[in-house]
């Protein structure tokens, strides 16, 4: 197997909406630039590197990001931050790197995070089936484990696609999700897979996650990140989303997603959408909808934090220097699989990545209207994350060009590297 690049596959997940809608950043970066790159052993972070990555973020921001944050800190105490969007979003909102963000599946290593805790203290063992904890909600529990929830490999399909679930994902219908809800619409893999035998991400699996630990424990999900994770860490711009509500007298970022007839052209020959399906919220520029208020609780444990830029680094780089694991169970959570879907690896809640700088380790997250993609280096030591007000959006070619030039470039930043050209082709 070729070695994993860094991608993105924006779907609730990591996005992480599901495999037919990925979008796949493969494109090559041009080999020359109109500036000298540092010399080898040189420090990437250099005045000319961070004007190149505020110029790439404007690039990907008016090729179709629309709105882009970036924070790099390369563990020397002076973060970079930028926040650059399309002229028009200012009609609505002037974006800044501080803005809250919805983080989607990045949520996923906070599950992974107090699931591994909980493994420290022997109140769940990683081989516990899911029929132990939830007798009767999953279909096939018997036959799988919790690691196997933990790293996508249950054998369960996703229900995001469904169409029971379809009008809620896009905000055509308000309805509120229960975790069993949506594990009783939950599909099999197709074809069905045996569990342990092949990596397949789902939503469905942290949604069980999310019950067992509530069962475990005796307290919320809510509750447990505040008091294991958001608490202790001074994560103050960081909960779990309950609601559309954004809280009264705090800024947050505004998503966008195309309209009804964009998304059909642009998800055209990977996913038969029923006539008239899009989006909904407010019209907007060029073919745009505000999704800002499209609720995001279902997502719960999948994929329902809120967070900032600054927050959610500060949670990854605690998490990989071993400050909120015992080493035994850090090594359990980098034990990772083959995750074709991902273009890499995945562990226990966390990806393995592969950059043209070098290996990074964290997640991405996607819900409508926002974008994700946070990363450390091994040590937790150094940490990126970079921020985008759309995610179909980005499905659009030269738009997935220019914003992977400019998470290439950040990560390269983020890991004291030479950054790639700027000039990306395609």
């Amino acid at each position: 197997m070729s070695a994993p690049t860094l991608s993105r596959r924006h779907r609730i997940r990591r996005g992480a909406l599901t495999v037919a809608l990925a979008t796949c950043l493969g494109a090559a970066l041009a080999s020359c630039s109109d500036e000298a790159e540092p010399a080898d052993g040189q420090s990437a972070a250099s005045p000319a590197a961070d004007a190149r990555l505020a110029r790439l973020a404007q690039q990907a921001a008016d090729t179709g990001s629309l709105g882009v944050i970036v924070r790099v800190d390369s563990g020397d105490g002076k973060p970079v931050e930028i926040a650059r969007q399309a002229a028009w979003t200012k009609n609505d909102h002037h974006l800044a790197a501080g803005d809250r963000f919805r983080v989607g599946s990045n949520t996923k290593t906070v599950t992974a995070t107090l699931v591994l805790q909980q493994v420290a203290q022997q109140k769940i063992s990683l081989d516990d089936t899911v029929e132990k904890w939830l007798p009767g909600l999953v279909k096939g529990g018997e036959h799988t484990t919790v690691r196997r929830l933990l790293n996508h490999t249950s054998g369960l399909g996703d229900f995001l696609l469904t169409p029971q679930f379809l009008p809620s994902l896009t905000g055509q219908e308000q309805r509120t999700w229960t975790p069993r809800e949506l594990l009783a619409i939950t599909p099999e893999q197709d074809p069905p897979t045996e569990p342990g035998k092949t990596y397949s991400y789902s939503n469905a699996n942290y949604e069980a996650l999310g019950l067992i630990l509530e069962k475990a424990t005796g307290s919320s999900l809510a509750e447990l990140i505040e008091q294991k994770i958001t608490k202790p860490l001074g994560m103050k711009d960081s909960f779990l989303a309950t609601d559309a509500a954004w809280p009264a007298g705090k800024r947050h970022a505004t998503g966008y997603e195309p309209d009804a007839k964009r998304l059909k052209a642009l998800l055209s020959g990977t996913v038969d959408l029923p006539e008239g399906v899009g989006f909904a919220g407010p019209d907007r520029t060029d073919d745009n909808v505000d999704t800002a208020a499209i609720d995001p609780s279902w997502s719960w444990a999948a994929g329902g934090m809120v967070s900032t830029a600054e927050d959610w680094q500060r949670f990854l780089t605690a998490l990989m220097s071993g400050r909120l694991l015992p080493e035994a169970q850090m090594k359990q959570m980098r034990t990772t699989v083959d995750a074709p879907e991902e273009g890499g690896a995945y562990g226990l809640g966390v990806m393995k990545a592969d950059t043209p700088c070098g290996t990074v380790w964290g997640h991405t997250g996607g819900l409508p209207g926002y974008s994700s993609e946070i990363y450390t280096d091994a040590t937790g030591t150094r940490s990126v994350a970079v921020f985008t007000s759309t995610n179909f959006g980005i499905k659009e070619k030269k738009a997935a060009t220019t914003n992977k030039a400019l998470v290439d470039a950040a990560t390269c930043q983020m890991l004291g590297k030479p950054q790639p050209s700027d000039s990306p082709t395609g």
